[in-house]
């Protein structure tokens, strides 16, 4: 699989979120953003991610996913222009 097709499957399978995917073949990193994951614990955001890519997970298409997750709000604090008006 390519990064572009992960983040369609993605994309079609998770609202309101934004994907950022880096990978190739069977591993990949896969960044979310989205206020889907509001309110959810760290292990509740990465079952939502796996449970949208489970049929692959299980053919063996994807092997190794790493999973990174925040809404937007946190995504803001993290921007490096975060603190510039």
């Amino acid at each position: 699989m390519q990064p572009d097709e992960v983040k369609r499957l993605l994309e079609a399978r998770v609202e309101s979120c934004e994907f950022q995917v880096q990978g190739e073949g069977c591993n990949f990193q896969v960044t979310a953003i989205g206020d889907v994951f509001e309110g959810l614990t760290p292990v509740k955001r990465q079952q939502l991610i796996y449970a949208a890519l489970s049929e692959e997970i299980a053919s063996g298409a994807l092997h190794a996913i790493s999973i990174r997750t925040m809404t937007p709000a946190q995504r803001a604090e993290k921007s490096p222009d975060s603190d510039r008006a």
